[in-house]
């Protein structure tokens, strides 16, 4: 059960006699209640409050549930001087004075947000009076919930109903009474009102109340304040579970696509060309490319040493730089004049696909209304089944897309073209933990950013061919079920 719904179980079982034992030596309710009534009538005789039309008896079909025999259904308007109050022009209204509005109190806690003082508060309307220790309850919108005990006086809003304290009844009793869900059902079924409910005061006034003996009201909210602390503790650990829910959602993809780059996520299968061949076999192909004049030969990369080494890999997996195995490069950039005059809602072209176009969740938005005629020769391109990595700005590092087309891009990302590589495990790498780690160490600059010398010096570990297509495959299902439990949680 969680903290919300123990709450409300405590509370009705408070007004149940559910709560505390009974005690044979309290005064019974019923002579509580001739005390009340007879209180009652010495405040009319000395003109304190007005006597009032009798309401009617109640019946046993009213009767919600069993109470103890030492308790006693009453009606609430035969208890208390309910809805009588006075009120005063808010001309009259002193400097200085509490002016209370519904918006200052908490719902469910009846705590006061804040205290606004007159003239810092202007009141533009006639304000009820209420006094220290009056029960002050909101009829506007009940379930709203928000009753307290005032701690001082003050004025407050007509919709607040101040309710002066009864000798013969525990105001913080009355307040767990108005709190209980089967009080908040009833004021909420006979609240009229679309847009504004509120709870009229015939109807408040008819409303069933359980009283017990004045000494059991006692041990009632004792036991309730003693429960509502342990619900608050209970609340606390319930947030921390949320939140260690959210970081266990937001941490677990992150987990899978680090067992992938450890060889922790599939078998290894020692039938697997290791990935030493691949990596001479990309080597070889790098060669020929260049012979052929398809890529630049390049300075070659310092080799990796011990200390690079970030944590071991299985034996037929090889550490190698990114530059070592990959084409990389970026794009191109347009300013915005040129951008709209020349290659804006052209039917024919490459997508022009800017770092705005690469979304934080990989889909990239292709039909931006940008397109590079296919006969321009300056724009690179970045081909299907390959990556595009933002390296500049805010979004460096965290914004990366797999393309499922050829296009033009802009000069703040970088295209990764794997060399006889599986590239989507090159995508899942990337978005790795060591990887940007590694990328994010190497940020420089006012606006961040991370050169692409920089990024082709950036180490990982380079799987066999067919363990890199079992990974990809055990990822993606992975990551589907995250999203489901997403959804669930």
């Amino acid at each position: 059960m969680k903290a919300a719904d123990l709450r409300k179980a405590i509370l009705q079982y408070a007004v149940e006699g559910k709560l505390v034992q009974q005690d044979n030596q309290d005064e019974p309710a019923s002579i509580l209640y001739e005390k009340i009534i007879a209180e009652k009538e010495n405040l009319i005789k000395q003109g304190k409050i007005k006597k009032e039309k009798p309401l009617p008896p109640i019946t046993n079909d009213e009767i919600p549930y069993n109470i103890p025999e030492n308790w006693k259904w009453v009606r609430l308007g035969e208890i208390y001087n309910y809805g009588t109050c006075t009120s005063l022009d808010y001309y009259k209204i002193p400097n200085n004075s509490w002016v209370l509005e519904l918006e200052d109190i908490e719902s469910n806690t009846g705590t006061i947000n804040k205290y606004v003082y007159t003239p810092l508060r202007k009141p533009k309307s006639s304000k009820n009076i209420f006094n220290k220790n009056d029960i002050l309850y909101s009829k506007l919108r009940p379930y709203l919930n928000k009753v307290l005990i005032a701690n001082s006086k003050g004025f407050c809003s007509s919709e607040i109903v101040p309710i002066q304290p009864n000798a013969f009844i525990n105001s913080l009793y009355t307040v767990l009474f108005f709190k209980n869900p089967f009080f908040l059902n009833y004021a909420n079924r006979c609240s009229y009102g679309v847009k504004m409910p509120r709870l009229g005061t015939t109807d408040a006034k008819l409303a069933l109340f359980p009283l017990p003996p004045l000494k059991e009201q006692e041990r009632i909210v004792k036991k309730v304040d003693e429960l509502m602390g342990l619900c608050d503790k209970l609340e606390q650990e319930e947030e921390k579970l949320l939140a260690l829910d959210k970081n266990f959602m937001e941490n677990l993809p992150k987990s899978i696509l680090q067992y992938a780059v450890e060889g922790k996520l599939v078998l290894q299968d020692i039938h697997d060309e290791p990935a030493s061949i691949l990596y001479d076999k990309i080597i070889a192909e790098k060669e020929n490319l260049i012979k052929q004049g398809k890529i630049k030969k390049e300075k070659p990369l310092p080799p990796i040493t011990n200390d690079d080494i970030p944590y071991e890999i299985p034996e037929n997996w090889k550490w190698v730089r990114l530059g070592e195995v990959c084409d990389l490069y970026t794009g191109n950039s347009i300013n915005a004049e040129t951008k709209n005059k020349k290659y804006a809602n052209l039917s024919q072209g490459y997508d022009y696909i800017a770092t705005k176009d690469v979304n934080f969740n990989s889909i990239i938005d292709y039909n931006n209304g940008i397109k590079i005629p296919f006969n321009e020769i300056n724009f690179k391109i970045a081909k299907k089944n390959t990556i595009l990595l933002c390296i500049e700005g805010g979004s460096a590092g965290r914004k990366i897309g797999f393309l499922n087309q050829d296009v033009c891009f802009g000069n703040k990302l970088c295209n990764i073209n794997g060399l006889l590589l599986h590239n989507q495990y090159l995508f899942y790498l990337a978005q790795s933990p060591i990887f940007l780690s590694i990328f994010n160490a190497n940020k420089a600059g006012i606006i961040g950013g991370v050169s692409v010398n920089l990024i082709k010096n950036i180490i990982f570990p380079l799987p066999p061919l067919k363990e890199q297509e079992r990974i990809v495959k055990k990822v993606d299902e992975l990551l589907t079920y995250c999203n489901k439990l997403k959804d669930i949680i």
